[in-house]
């Protein structure tokens, strides 16, 4: 590896090396986005969580009702939360595992970062004001996805040029997952918003498919977000934070390499169990049944690759919190990509389906999975970002993982049992043949477990603002300040120094 901070670029001949500075500056900002991002998206679901409990908190306006405020949240964890995450990770990751400086260095960094901020911004009014497409996961209208795609591009021509002008010959195993989320995410977002403006003034528009064809293709896009989006983006950052964070290369490269090709094959077919018992042909649906119980393969051979590299160096769960946020997300994957496949099986998926099961299989993923790799990875990050020696406070680190971990606990806990007993209420039946339940019966049994989701979704939220607060405290504590290496601009080497 280059010295740390430093791209390697030759000069002259295949001896001399000149050192530039990695691009650094937009990725703490990227950094920061992700963290203020993180607790605005918690916030919203703890509101949208607590107006499901009391409906009063609504509060009668139009802008703040369960239906406008519930994208809100979504999108702020996803795109907001997540998508800082992603970018800022792997353009921190591109840049070190390449021995290369950015393509289009700091002007084209600071485009995506302010470009997607942007994005954010416009996506959250859209929703408050009701001027969306109504699509799940893709609700900005016309406009605010093209300028999206417009972003995207600059995205992949920063991060693939980056790999094209590589030093390092070998292309790192994390920057596969990265570009493969990069492009598959363009093709994603494209193809679903094909759309046909009506009203510049309002933003309407209408989307080039309709009825069963328009549902394939949105959850074709739907789990493929959760696919590339929330999946294979993170494990970009599972492979390179996690052996960076126990010191311990990874277990398996055979096996990182079967788990990335069979999973970008498998799960781009996935997406019809979203549609059981729906107007789309059995066969679609049948298919996309077995190719998402064929997925418990690669995603399990990818837990158990993160898992095992910490052979030799599980002790350091006890003395760094912020790895063991890290494992504990590999965990939660391995979880989530259990319970998915059992719940696209038609017979499950009759219980399951419209329940609040999927509600607690969808957090264990996003809380878990998306979360607790962001935070491990964050903590990782921050000190080396601003030079650092360490975080300021282990102990507040140890507390964060401890009462959102909690938190989780009774979220998905509290939406599995109310999901199981919502779908038993609605299939009941009395001896004549009659539904026994009313539907408002089987609302108000969800009364406890909502509320109970809201105090799990409240301790996630406070375990963010204890993050919060350390960070703040890492990044402006001088005692914490370590001297940084200044290497010569030009030096003369037949192989660049170790990181």
């Amino acid at each position: 590896m280059a010295a740390a901070g430093y791209a390697a670029s030759p000069v002259g001949s295949a001896a001399v090396t000149r050192y530039e500075p990695y691009v650094e500056a937009p990725i703490r900002a990227f950094a920061i986005a992700t963290v203020f991002w993180g607790v605005v998206g918690f916030l919203m679901g703890v509101l949208i969580a607590s107006q499901l409990a009391w409906p009063l908190l609504n509060l009668d306006l139009e802008w703040t009702t369960f239906g406008r405020l519930r994208p809100v949240h979504t999108s702020a964890v996803i795109f907001a939360f997540g998508g800082n995450a992603l970018i800022c990770t792997s353009l921190y990751v591109v840049q070190r595992t390449c021995r290369a400086r950015l393509f289009g260095g700091e002007p084209m960094a600071w485009f995506l970062f302010w470009g997607y901020q942007f994005f954010i911004v416009a996506a959250a009014l859209g929703y408050v004001f009701g001027v969306t497409q109504g699509k799940e996961y893709a609700e900005p209208e016309w406009f605010v996805d093209i300028w999206l795609t417009v972003v995207w591009v600059h995205y992949l021509i920063a991060f693939g040029g980056t790999i094209v002008k590589r030093e390092e010959p070998h292309i790192y195993v994390a920057n596969w997952f990265y570009l493969a989320f990069i492009v598959t995410v363009a093709m994603l977002h494209i193809v679903n918003n094909l759309a046909l403006p009506i009203t510049l003034g309002h933003g309407k528009s209408y989307g080039l498919a309709a009825g069963v064809q328009d549902a394939m293709i949105q959850w074709w896009y739907g789990h493929n977000a959760v696919g590339f989006f929330l999946t294979a983006g993170f494990l970009g950052m599972m492979y390179y934070f996690i052996p960076k964070q126990a010191d311990r290369p990874v277990y398996s490269y055979r096996l990182s390499i079967v788990h990335f090709w069979s999973l970008i094959f498998l799960y781009i077919w996935a997406g019809p169990h979203h549609l059981h018992y729906t107007a789309l042909p059995d066969w679609a649906q049948t298919l996309g049944m077995v190719f998402s119980v064929m997925l418990w393969m690669p995603s399990w051979g990818g837990m158990i690759n993160g898992l095992m590299t910490l052979s030799g160096a599980w002790d350091k769960l006890r003395t760094d919190p912020g790895l063991r946020f890290s494992v504990t997300a590999v965990g939660f994957y391995g979880m989530s990509t259990f319970e998915g496949p059992v719940m696209s099986i038609k017979a499950v998926n009759a219980l399951s389906h419209y329940t609040d099961w999927t509600i607690g299989h969808v957090h264990s993923g996003a809380m878990g999975w998306v979360g607790f790799i962001t935070f491990g990875a964050l903590y990782w990050l921050f000190p080396k970002l601003w030079n650092k020696k360490a975080l300021y406070s282990q102990k507040l680190v140890s507390w964060h993982f401890w009462i959102a971990t909690l938190g989780i606990v009774l979220y998905i806990t509290a939406m599995w049992v109310s999901g199981i007993l919502q779908g038993l209420m609605w299939r009941a039946y009395d001896e004549l043949g009659f539904l026994q339940y009313a539907f408002i019966e089987s609302v108000a049994a969800m009364h406890p477990y909502y509320v109970i989701r809201m105090l799990g979704g409240v301790m996630y939220l406070t375990g963010a603002l204890i993050m919060v607060f350390n960070l703040w405290k890492t990044v402006t504590s001088d005692e914490l300040t370590e001297t940084a290496p200044v290497p010569e601009p030009v030096a003369t080497y037949t192989h660049a120094p170790a990181e």
